[in-house]
C-alpha cells in the first residue's frame, strides 16, 4: 500500500506540471491588458508602458512563464496585481465559504441521490423508479445557476424563508452560518445528486442479480439487511469514485453559485479576477482546484480498501 501510494504521489508531479503549463498559456490567451487596466482609463501610452515594465509584461512569453514556473515549484503563487497581497494569502482568506458551500452540497447530493437510487434500484421498473429517474434527469438538465436563481424567487422574495445570500462564517454562529447555506447547497447539490442516484440505481440492480445476494435471502436475512449491508456496501465501491469526483466537481461550480448568491468565496475570487484580469490569481485558483482534483482522486484509491477489504494495491 505504501509503495502504491508512493508511486502514486510521484505520478501526479508530471500531471501537475502539465496543468501549470496549459494553465498559464491559457490564461494569457485572455483578452485584455492588465496594465492597461491597472494604470486607468486617464493613463497615456508611456504610463501603460512603465506599468507592464513594472509587472513584468514586456518580457517575452516564454522568459515570463519560465520564472512563474520557478516561483510555483518554489510553493509561491506570486502576488495579486489589484490584491496587492501573495495569492496563497487571497486565497486562503476565501477559501472557508468555498469548502463550506462543498462540504453542505455534497451532503445534499449524498442525502437525495443515495436514498434515491437504492428506492429505484430495489424497485425497478414502478411508479416510484421512474418518479426518481425523472426527478434525476431534471437535476442533470436545470443548470445551477438557474436554479438558484429561482430558488431565491420563491424563498426569498416569495414565501421570505431563506435569505436571499450573503456569508455568516461558523465562527460567528454556526445555526445561521447553515441557515445563510441552505438554499447555495441545495442549487449546487441537486444537479450532483441526480448523477449520483443513477449511478447508485445502476450498481444497485447489477449486484442485487448476484448469486450470494440469493444466498442471502435462502438464509432468511432480514430484506433491510440484504440491501443495506450486503448490496448497498458493494454498491459504493464504484459510487465512491462518483463521489470523489463530485467533491471537485462541486468546488469548481462553486463558481457560479457563489456569484448567484453574493458568498465571499474562492468562485468570486476568480470572477473579479478575470475580470480585472489579475493573472497571478487566476493561475493560483485554477492550480489549486487541479490539485484538488488529483489529491481526491487518490484519496478514493485508498477508500476502496476500506469499504472492501478484498481489493489490495501492490
Amino acid at each position: 500500500m505504501y509503495a502504491y501510494l508512493a508511486r502514486r504521489v510521484v505520478h501526479l508531479l508530471p500531471v501537475m506540471l502539465v496543468v501549470v503549463t496549459i494553465v498559464f498559456f491559457l490564461i494569457h490567451l485572455i483578452p485584455g491588458d492588465p496594465a492597461a487596466i491597472m494604470a486607468g482609463t486617464d493613463a497615456t501610452s508611456e504610463d501603460v508602458a512603465k506599468m507592464r515594465h513594472l509587472m513584468g509584461l514586456d518580457r517575452p512569453l516564454y522568459e515570463q512563464y519560465g520564472i512563474w514556473l520557478l516561483r510555483t515549484l518554489q510553493g509561491d503563487l506570486g502576488n495579486s496585481i489589484f490584491l496587492g497581497r501573495p495569492v496563497a494569502v487571497a486565497i486562503l482568506e476565501r477559501l472557508e465559504p468555498t469548502i463550506l458551500l462543498t462540504a453542505f452540497s455534497l451532503i445534499v447530493a449524498l442525502l437525495i441521490g443515495i436514498p434515491a437510487g437504492v428506492l429505484s434500484g430495489v424497485h425497478p421498473n414502478t411508479w416510484l423508479d421512474k418518479l426518481m429517474m425523472v426527478i434525476a434527469i431534471l437535476g442533470v438538465s436545470i443548470p445551477a445557476f438557474w436554479l438558484g436563481l429561482n430558488l431565491i424567487y420563491i424563498f426569498s422574495y416569495k414565501l421570505r424563508l431563506f435569505p436571499p445570500g450573503n456569508y455568516v462564517s461558523l465562527s460567528a454562529s454556526i445555526t445561521t452560518g447553515i441557515y445563510y447555506m441552505i438554499l447555495p447547497s441545495i442549487s449546487l447539490g441537486f444537479g450532483q445528486s441526480a448523477l449520483m442516484a443513477r449511478i447508485v440505481r445502476s450498481c444497485m440492480l447489477e449486484i442485487l442479480a448476484q448469486d450470494y445476494i440469493r444466498t442471502a435471502r435462502a438464509k432468511g436475512l432480514q430484506e433491510r439487511s440484504v440491501i443495506y449491508i450486503h448490496a448497498l456496501r458493494n454498491a459504493m465501491v464504484p459510487t465512491s469514485t462518483v463521489i470523489g469526483i463530485t467533491i471537485a466537481v462541486l468546488m469548481g461550480g462553486a463558481v457560479i453559485t457563489e456569484t448567484v448568491f453574493n458568498i465571499p468565496g474562492v468562485g468570486r475570487l476568480v470572477i473579479s479576477s478575470v475580470l480585472r484580469r489579475d493573472y497571478p490569481v487566476i493561475q493560483g485558483v485554477i492550480l489549486f482546484i487541479a490539485l484538488v482534483y488529483v489529491v481526491i482522486n487518490l484519496l478514493v484509491d485508498v477508500l476502496y480498501c476500506l469499504i472492501d477489504p478484498r481489493i489490495r494495491y501492490e
